[in-house]
Parts: structure tokens; C-alpha cells; sequence
């Protein structure tokens, strides 16, 4: 109880860290006397905290499906080219239909990332199965092919600044008007919820979860049609996030299992509180300029990857310690 009731003041105390800091200065005082500093907290401040939040905790719940249900601890978004597809159907929106709105634009980027997502499905699926790490290095491949296409394609069309908004997630153009969103993603993680023990039981495995009595396809379908819509819709508005929907689900499963109604609440959590946390480190590093914050989740997720990849789990260390 202890260690939760700190976790969760840990957020909250990254929220207000957040709200408070940036090149603009804003404080309580000044909240109270001066209107300029008014406006760049509820213009600004507010709805980029808020972006932050929502990005971390639907990427984190995005990856926690993706791992449930393709029984694979080591994918997530952006390394099964889903990211890269809806990348790409947003360029060739951009391309065809300059004029287009940001709503029809997520449509189509979340098109593309189900067509992406299923590609790498069909891919996955002639994989040995007990060959784990072959599905993110394929998926690695994949991504990169669909990436190196749209490279092409904005390299052609001079539209290279576009597409390093889109590969690289970055918060500094966050305002109100330009975040909203990605409160989809907010009731995307509600069905998330509500489908919990479906996708517990689907982690099982085909077999097992239709001899109990679940439409092991349905449930399959669902899931990944969340994380398609997720992973379009925080390209479109911030970039791509990468290592969040990777290294969450695995930090937090192997401290509380893999039960998803009983992770969820939690892996959204520290979902959110890394993303704020290397959001904020992005404003702070090279102040009063910012780092865009999907270099510095990249270097962390790297770093966490890899100590994933080599510590063995704490309920693991608890039994060794026992024998």
C-alpha cells in the first residue's frame, strides 16, 4: 500500500512539475496577477501536460495488448510497423489532399496502421513459435521498409520536415485546438478495461481460450483494432512514441503478473509518469531550447530494454531467494 500511495504521488508531483516548467515563465504568483501568464497555462501548459499524459498511458496500454495477444513480450507499435504504416498513410494524405482536416487524416492513418498491423500479422504468423525473438526482428525489418518508403517519397516531394514531425514525437506545438484527440485514446483504454479478462484469457492462446468459451477472433480483432487507433492517433497529433508500449507492459508484469484487469490501471500509470517524466527532462537539458522528446524516450527505452533483456524477474528472484 505504501509503495502504491507513492507511486501515485510521484505522478502527481510530475504533473505539477510539468505545469510549471518551461521557457515561458509561469508560478502561482503570476497565475494570480498577471493575464499573459493565465493564458500560457490553459493554452498551453495545461494541454501539453495533458498530451503527455494521455500519449503515455495509451501507448503503454497499446503495447500491453499487443504483447497479450500475440503471446510475445518483446513488440509493441512502433517495432511491428504499425507506427511506420500510419506515418505513411498520413504523408500520402498530405501529398493528395493538402487540404484535408486532422480528423480525416487520422481516419486514414488509422487505415493505414490496420493494414500495416495485419501485414505484420500474416508475416508473424509462418514464424516458428517458439522463436520470440524473431517476431520484433522481423518486425523491425518491416518497419523499416515501410519507413524507408515513405522516406522516399517525402524526399521526392520535399517533404522531409513533415516527416521528421511525424517519426520524431515532440510536445512544444501542443496547444488547445491541436491535442484533442487523443481523448479517443482515453476511451479507448476504458474498452481496454472493459475487455480485460477477454484479453487475460486470449493471452492463453487460441486453443486453450476457445475451449473456454471465447471467440478467441473477435477478441483478437478488437484488441488490435485499439492498438491501431492508438498508435494513429498519437502520430498524427505529437509523433511516433517509440519503446513506451515495450518496456511498461514488461516493468510491470513482472512485478504483478499478467493478470490485465489487475496491470492495467498500474501500466497506464507508469505509462503516463515516463513520458512526463522524459518530457519534462526534454525542457530542462538544453534550456531555454527543448530536445524533442522522442529522442530522449528513445535513449531511456534503450537503456531499460536492454536491462529487461538480461535481469531476471522479481518474483523469479523472490523464489531463487526461497530455495
Amino acid at each position: 500500500m505504501t509503495k502504491s500511495l507513492l507511486v501515485i504521488i510521484s505522478f502527481i508531483v510530475l504533473i505539477i512539475v510539468s505545469l510549471f516548467v518551461g521557457v515561458s515563465q509561469v508560478s502561482f504568483e503570476l497565475l494570480l496577477q498577471d493575464a499573459a501568464a493565465r493564458e500560457v497555462f490553459f493554452a498551453s501548459r495545461i494541454p501539453r501536460t495533458a498530451s503527455v499524459v494521455l500519449t503515455g498511458m495509451s501507448m503503454a496500454n497499446a503495447g500491453l495488448i499487443m504483447q497479450m495477444l500475440m503471446r510475445n513480450r518483446f513488440v509493441e507499435p512502433s517495432m511491428t510497423g504499425t507506427t511506420q504504416a500510419a506515418t505513411l498513410g498520413i504523408l500520402l494524405m498530405t501529398l493528395l489532399v493538402p487540404q484535408s482536416s486532422v480528423f480525416f487524416k487520422m481516419l486514414i492513418a488509422c487505415v493505414a496502421a490496420i493494414i500495416g498491423l495485419a501485414g505484420f500479422m500474416a508475416i508473424v504468423r509462418v514464424l516458428p513459435p517458439t522463436a520470440k525473438l524473431l517476431a520484433p526482428l522481423v518486425g523491425m525489418i518491416y518497419g523499416g521498409v515501410l519507413g524507408a518508403v515513405a522516406t522516399f517519397i517525402a524526399y521526392e516531394y520535399d517533404m522531409m520536415q513533415y516527416l521528421i514531425a511525424w517519426f520524431i514525437g515532440d510536445f512544444s506545438s501542443v496547444v488547445v485546438g491541436r491535442y484533442e484527440l487523443l481523448w479517443i485514446t482515453a476511451c479507448l483504454c476504458i474498452i481496454t478495461f472493459l475487455y480485460s479478462n477477454q484479453f487475460t484469457i486470449a493471452g492463453l492462446g487460441k486453443e486453450i481460450s476457445t475451449n473456454l468459451g471465447l471467440n478467441h477472433h473477435v477478441v483478437t480483432t478488437i484488441g488490435l483494432l485499439i492498438v491501431a487507433v492508438i498508435s494513429a492517433i498519437v502520430v498524427v497529433t505529437v509523433g511516433a512514441i517509440p519503446f513506451v508500449g515495450l518496456v511498461v507492459p514488461n516493468i510491470v508484469s513482472r512485478i504483478m503478473g499478467d493478470n490485465v484487469r489487475k496491470v492495467l490501471p498500474w501500466n497506464m500509470l507508469f505509462g503516463g509518469a515516463l513520458v512526463l517524466a522524459c518530457d519534462i527532462a526534454s525542457r530542462i537539458i538544453q534550456y531555454p531550447y527543448e530536445i524533442p522528446v522522442g529522442t530522449i524516450i528513445g535513449i531511456v527505452g534503450t537503456i531499460l530494454f536492454l536491462y529487461l533483456l538480461y535481469a531476471r524477474p522479481i518474483r523469479a528472484r523472490k523464489r531463487y531467494a526461497d530455495a
